[in-house]
């Protein structure tokens, strides 16, 4: 495998990270919902507009996981007052890890974890939390290998469809 990077992504590579967000959303999550609520999700979720929010965002950073020129998977983290619950100024949230299929396996997803966790210590955060679904046990090992404990539940509302997100941190200080 050669050298994966991560990348820094700004509102010139907004359609980059739509097509990556959009991809790697439906190859993780269309097997197990229903193709009306992912549909609903890729069309509001994706959008144009909402990523240009997203990125504008000062307390919000999208990082990509590149090879060669092409993108394999994307970060997001948030901090402060854009965290999506828990608004802690001592906190870091990990809103989002993606990896294209393909690409499984093979460290992307570490790498991108290891730059939020890089970002986390710039910010001299005490720690880093985040939601996963309790449905996806390949996720969940991966944040409890890398030392994360679960602490609470919240709900993520995928078109009509309520789900249960596991949530977990991990202590810096």
């Amino acid at each position: 495998m050669e050298l994966i990077e991560t990348k820094k992504v700004t509102i010139r590579d907004i359609e980059l990270l739509r097509k990556i967000g959009r991809q790697t959303f439906f190859e993780t999550f269309s097997s197990a919902n229903s193709e009306e609520n992912m549909n609903q999700y890729l069309k509001d979720g994706f959008s144009i507009e909402k990523l240009a929010a997203e990125l504008n965002v000062k307390n919000a950073e999208f990082y990509f996981a590149m090879l060669d020129d092409n993108v394999i998977g994307y970060l997001k983290v948030n901090f402060g007052a854009s965290q999506t619950e828990i608004k802690d100024d001592k906190a870091i949230e990990i809103e989002r890890i993606y990896v294209l299929k393909e690409f499984h396996g093979k460290k992307v997803g570490q790498i991108l974890y290891d730059k939020a966790i890089e970002v986390a210590k710039n910010k001299n955060a005490e720690y880093v939390w985040l939601g996963v679904w309790e449905e996806n046990p390949r996720a969940i090992n991966f944040y409890k290998k890398n030392g994360f404990v679960e602490f609470d539940k919240h709900i993520f509302k995928l078109g009509n469809d309520e789900q249960t997100d596991i949530m977990m941190k991990l202590q810096l200080k």
